[in-house]
C-alpha cells in the first residue's frame, strides 16, 4: 500500500518578491519559496528545528500551490524514526535562508520518501538571487543574520509590521540596499517562526565559521553555483579524524570564507549519514572520510584525502590563488603613482560677496522680466540678501574661526528656489555668480548631504543643462559660466555625500558631458578647471579600488557595476585625447596624467577593454611625447618638473604596457 507525497508551496514574501525584484535586483523572482512536505495526514517543515502540523494549519497559512510529488511505500512509523534521526542534524541554529533552509529539509525528504527532488525553480532560487549583483551585494548581510547563538530566537521585529513596512518604502527608495535588507529580515522572520504544534528545536553547537550544511545534491549545486571557490569537506559521525579535523576547516572557513570586504571561498560540509549525504558523496566517488574535494565555477580540481590540516590549507590557498588571481597592476613598482593623494582639487577662493551681489543684483534689474514676474523679481533678490548672503559671509568670513555656521534646509530651499528662476530668466553670461554661491556652499557638509538626498530642485541638475548647451559652440559670453560649473563640479567632492551622488550613474554621465569638450577648451583655466574635475572623478572611482587591494579583495566589473566599466573607457579615451592636445601647460598634463592613472591602475576592466583602447590610442606613446620637444610639446625639452617628468614616464612604462 502506497501513500500520496505532496510538496505545499508559501511565498515567504506575501508578494513583495513578485512585486519589487526587478526593480531591486534587475531580475523578477516571483516568490520566496518556503515548501513542506504533506505526507500520512501531516504538514511537516523546518524552520525553528522540525514542525509539524495539520495540513494547512501552521502559522503559513493557506498554500500557494500544491505539488504532487508521487507516491511512497513506506510507512508512517519509518518515517517517523527518519525525522526523530533528522531533528539532531535540522536544527534552529543551524538553519540559513539560502544554503540550509526549509527546501533542503523538504528535498532531503522528498528524497527518502520517493527517490524524486523537489522543484529546480524553488530549489536553484538562492542560485538566480545571489547571480545579480544585488544579491551577491546582500550575502554578506544574509550570512551575518544567521551568526548567532544556539535556539537564537527569529528576528525581533514582527513578519507582517516588518513586510508593510518594506512595501510602503519601496515605491520611494528602489534599489535600496537598506529596504533590501529590511525584506529579508522579514522574510527570515516568517521562515524560522515556530508554530508550536510541532517538536521543540533541538540545541546544538551553533556554527563558529561560516560552512554551510549540505543534505543533497540539489542544494550542493546551488551552493557550487553561488560560490566560484567551494571546498566540499565530506564527513561522518563516527570518523575520528573528520572529528579532529573539524576545527580546523572551521578555523579556515572563518579566514577565507567570503565577506563583505573580501572575496573568498565557500565551504560546505556533507554529512554522509544525514539526509541524502552518502547519495551526493557517491556522485564525486567519495569511499572514504575524511575527504576534501575542490571546486573552481563548479568544477572538480583537487582533493584531500585524510585529516592533513598543512595540505589542506595550501590547497584552499591554491584555489583561491586561481578563483581571484591578482590585478596585472598589484605587483608594479611605481612609487610616483602609489604616492599620488586621493584628496580632491577644491576651488576654495572666497570672493568679496557685497561686490558678487551687487554684479549679480545688476544682472537681475538688467533683465527683461514679464510683468507677473516683477514681484517674483523682488522676491529673490530680497532671498539673496536676507537669507543666502548673510549664510555665505558666516561660513567663510574675512578673518577664519574655528567654529562656522552649517546651512540650514531652510537657506537651501530659498537658494534653491531662486536658481530655478534665474536659471530660466537671466542670459549665461549672466547666470556665474549663481553657480559661484553652489560652487561654495558645496564645501559644508550640511549642504553635500542635502543635495545627496535629491530634493525636488537639486540645483546641480538645474544648472548642467545650461553648461552643457553653451559647449555645444562655446563662446566669450558662456566661458565664466563653464568655468564656474566646472569649479562647482569639483567642489562636489569636499564631502562623500555629494561625491557619491556625482558619481551616479545620470548625474555622472551629465558631469562628463561638460567634462570632456571643456577638456580641449581654447582657455587654459577652462582646461585646469576641467583637468582638476577629471582627477576628482577619477580619484573617486580609484579609491575604492585600492582599499579592496589593500584589504585583500578582488574588485571587479560587479562591484561598481557594468555602466562604471563603459564610462570609464570614455574617460580614458577623453583624457588621452586631452593630454595629446595639451602643448604648454605642465600643470594641466600632471592632472590629466594621474587621472589616467586612477583611471586604469586596478582597473577590474584591465584585460578585456582599457589596455586594448590604450594600445589603439598609442597612449604611451602620447604620453612619452610630452617628455620631448616637438610633436608632444612646445618647450625646449619637453615637461620640465621632475615629479611631472617622473609620473608620466611612470603611467607610460609601467601602466600602460603591464
Amino acid at each position: 500500500m502506497t501513500s500520496p507525497v505532496q510538496l505545499y508551496v508559501y511565498d515567504l514574501s506575501n508578494g513583495m518578491a513578485k512585486q519589487l525584484s526587478m526593480q531591486l535586483t534587475g531580475r523578477q523572482i516571483d516568490g520566496i519559496w518556503h515548501t513542506s512536505v504533506v505526507v500520512f495526514g501531516k504538514e511537516v517543515f523546518y524552520g525553528q528545528g522540525i514542525s509539524i502540523s495539520q495540513p494547512g494549519r501552521s502559522h503559513h497559512g493557506a498554500p500557494l500551490e500544491i505539488i504532487p510529488m508521487g507516491e511512497t511505500a513506506l510507512d508512517e512509523d519509518t518515517f517517523q524514526e527518519y525525522l526523530a534521526e533528522m531533528r539532531d542534524h535540522y536544527t534552529a541554529d543551524k538553519y540559513h535562508l539560502l544554503e540550509f533552509n526549509c527546501n533542503s529539509f523538504t528535498n532531503d525528504c522528498v528524497g527518502f520518501l520517493t527517490g524524486g527532488t523537489i522543484p529546480s525553480h524553488i530549489s536553484d532560487l538562492p542560485t538566480d538571487f545571489l547571480s545579480t549583483p544585488f544579491g551577491a551585494a546582500l550575502r554578506p548581510t544574509i550570512d551575518s543574520m544567521y551568526r548567532r547563538g544556539p535556539a537564537a530566537a527569529p528576528p525581533a521585529v514582527p513578519p507582517p509590521q516588518a513586510i508593510q513596512a518594506a512595501q510602503s518604502a519601496a515605491a520611494s527608495a528602489p534599489n535600496n540596499p537598506q529596504l533590501a535588507a529590511s525584506i529579508l529580515q522579514a522574510v527570515a522572520a516568517q521562515a524560522a517562526q515556530a508554530n508550536g504544534s510541532g517538536g521543540a528545536a533541538s540545541k546544538s553547537h551553533t556554527l563558529t565559521a561560516p560552512v554551510h550544511i549540505i543534505t543533497n545534491s540539489p542544494n550542493f549545486q546551488s551552493f557550487l553555483k553561488s560560490h566560484r571557490a567551494a571546498i566540499g569537506f565530506f564527513t561522518s559521525q563516527t570518523c575520528p579524524p573528520c572529528r579532529m579535523i573539524e576545527p580546523v576547516f572551521e578555523r579556515l572557513a572563518d579566514e577565507k570564507g567570503m565577506r563583505a570586504d573580501r572575496d573568498g571561498a565557500g565551504f560546505a560540509k556533507i554529512d554522509l549519514g544525514v539526509g541524502m549525504g552518502n547519495q551526493l558523496a557517491g556522485q564525486y566517488g567519495v569511499r572514504a572520510t575524511p575527504t576534501f574535494i575542490f571546486f573552481l565555477d563548479g568544477k572538480k580540481v583537487a582533493e584531500v584525502k585524510g585529516a592533513d590540516a598543512g595540505e589542506l590549507r595550501t590547497q584552499i590557498d591554491l584555489l583561491l590563488f586561481q578563483a581571484y588571481p591578482p590585478h596585472p597592476h598589484s605587483g608594479i613598482s611605481a612609487p610616483t603613482i602609489k604616492a599620488l593623494s586621493l584628496n580632491p582639487i577644491l576651488f576654495k577662493q572666497v570672493p568679496a560677496f557685497d561686490a558678487m551681489f551687487n554684479k549679480l543684483y545688476s544682472f537681475i534689474d538688467g533683465t527683461a522680466w514679464p510683468a507677473s514676474a516683477m514681484q517674483t523679481q523682488i522676491q529673490i533678490k530680497d532671498a539673496l540678501s536676507r537669507v543666502v548672503l548673510p549664510y555665505l559671509k558666516s561660513r567663510f568670513p574675512q578673518t577664519p574661526s574655528g567654529n562656522v555656521p552649517s546651512a540650514s534646509a531652510t537657506i537651501l530651499e530659498f537658494a534653491s528656489k531662486a536658481t530655478d528662476t534665474l536659471v530660466q530668466v537671466l542670459p549665461i553670461e549672466s547666470l556665474f555668480p549663481v553657480v559661484d554661491i553652489w560652487r561654495l556652499a558645496l564645501l559644508d557638509p550640511f549642504v553635500s548631504n542635502w543635495i545627496f538626498t535629491s530634493p525636488a530642485q537639486n540645483p546641480i541638475t538645474l544648472l548642467l543643462p545650461k553648461a552643457i548647451d553653451a559647449l555645444q559652440a562655446p563662446s566669450k559670453a558662456s566661458r565664466n559660466y563653464i568655468l564656474t560649473v566646472l569649479r562647482m563640479l569639483a567642489n562636489g567632492f569636499a564631502n562623500p555625500a555629494s561625491a557619491r551622488w556625482i558619481m551616479l550613474g545620470v548625474p555622472r554621465e551629465s558631469a562628463t558631458q561638460v567634462l570632456i569638450p571643456s577638456l580641449l577648451h581654447d582657455d587654459a583655466t577652462v582646461r585646469t578647471a576641467a583637468a582638476s574635475l577629471a582627477f576628482n572623478l577619477a580619484a573617486a572611482l580609484q579609491k575604492p579600488r585600492v582599499d579592496a587591494m589593500r584589504n585583500g579583495t578582488r574588485w571587479t566589473t560587479q562591484s561598481e557595476g557594468e555602466d562604471v566599466g563603459d564610462w570609464e573607457v570614455e574617460m580614458a579615451s577623453a583624457i588621452t585625447e586631452a593630454i595629446d592636445r595639451e602643448k604648454d601647460n605642465e600643470e594641466i598634463v600632471h592632472r590629466l596624467t594621474a587621472c589616467l592613472a586612477f583611471l586604469i591602475r586596478l582597473s577590474p576592466g584591465w584585460e578585456s577593454n582599457v589596455k586594448p583602447l590604450l594600445e589603439v590610442l598609442q597612449t604611451r606613446e602620447i604620453l612619452k611625447g610630452k617628455l620631448r620637444k616637438g610633436d608632444g610639446w612646445n618647450g625646449a625639452s619637453g615637461v620640465t618638473k621632475k615629479e611631472i617628468r617622473r609620473l608620466v614616464e611612470e603611467v607610460a612604462d609601467k601602466l600602460c604596457t603591464a
